[in-house]
């Protein structure tokens, strides 16, 4: 089996030579720990192995921008172009593989709001569904476009924590992305796309068949615990989103001494060896690193 490179130097030998294709990687860590960089580097190893790159979704809610931007020039010199998010779909261009297509999509386009029922009144939640609705067309065009060019790696962030999960407008659109857009068998995903423009479009879905058994999901999830230790400790609840994970990577901190470190460790990592060991990592101009 091929794997996908997590991007992170030292970490892809830790992991039995890096993630696995077809599966869910969730990983854990505080606001400010390395998440979103760790995707800018999964995302853009896929340039060189894959000839084309990972693309960003992005479902934060907040305020305040989570630096795919400045991450991603810095990084890997990778200028990210954003995709409209309340564009009218051009269904006869899906096909057309040289127009340009941007690699970042703003799920959510209501800010500064909590996203959980409990927390907001009913007309409030009910915005949210409509901002949710108004964009699922737009959503689906976005992955199924990038994945009939080649396309093997998505990037899923600002994930907030909640206390139920089933009642985050956030978790609601998680679900419906992970198992109604990159697990659907393409034939299906078409549909849902192009609806009663279907039949006119049927020939062109057959030779742009893809496989979505290659395609690799990594979401990056705030935690509030900043300690390792707590956030490995953390039972988890039926149906929580690590539950169904295949793999689980914290992203921490550790006491050493009178100094905290950042540190990793892989939780679960099914159909694979992986190390045990709880590693040391540093974050420079270039990203995460493994000590």
């Amino acid at each position: 089996m091929s794997r996908l490179s997590t991007g992170v130097p030292g970490l892809d030998a830790k992991l039995g030579g890096g993630l696995i294709p077809g599966t869910m990687t969730v990983v854990v860590g505080s606001s400010g720990i390395g998440k979103t960089q760790f995707g800018i580097q999964f995302a853009r190893a896929a340039l060189a192995r894959e000839k084309a790159t990972g693309v960003i979704f992005d479902m934060a809610a907040r305020i305040d921008p989570q630096g795919h931007f400045e991450y991603a020039k810095r990084i890997a010199d990778w200028t990210i172009k954003q995709e409209e998010s309340e564009q009218t779909i051009d269904y006869a261009a899906i096909f057309d593989k040289k127009r340009p297509l941007g690699d970042y999509l703003q799920a959510l386009t209501t800010k500064g709001r909590r996203v959980t029922r409990r927390d907001v009144d009913f007309d409030t939640w009910n915005d949210w569904h409509a901002d949710l609705a108004k964009h699922l067309d737009t959503t689906i065009a976005f992955f199924y476009s990038h994945f009939i060019r080649g396309c093997k790696r998505v990037v899923i962030d600002g994930i907030e924590p909640v206390t139920h999960q089933g009642e985050s407008i956030q978790f609601e659109l998680l679900e419906y992305v992970y198992h109604q857009i990159l697990r659907k068998e393409p034939a299906w995903l078409a549909r849902d796309l192009f609806r009663q423009f279907y039949l006119a479009n049927e020939k062109n879905v057959a030779k742009n068949e893809y496989d979505l058994n290659k395609i690799g999901c990594v979401v990056l999830y705030t935690s509030p615990e900043t300690s390792l230790d707590a956030m490995v400790e953390k039972p988890l609840d039926e149906g929580d989103l690590l539950a169904g994970a295949n793999t689980i990577i914290y992203l921490g901190k550790v006491r050493e001494g009178t100094k905290f470190r950042r540190a990793m460790y892989v939780s679960k990592h099914r159909g694979s060896n992986c190390s045990d060991e709880i590693m040391l990592y540093e974050i420079d101009e270039k990203g995460l690193r493994i000590l």
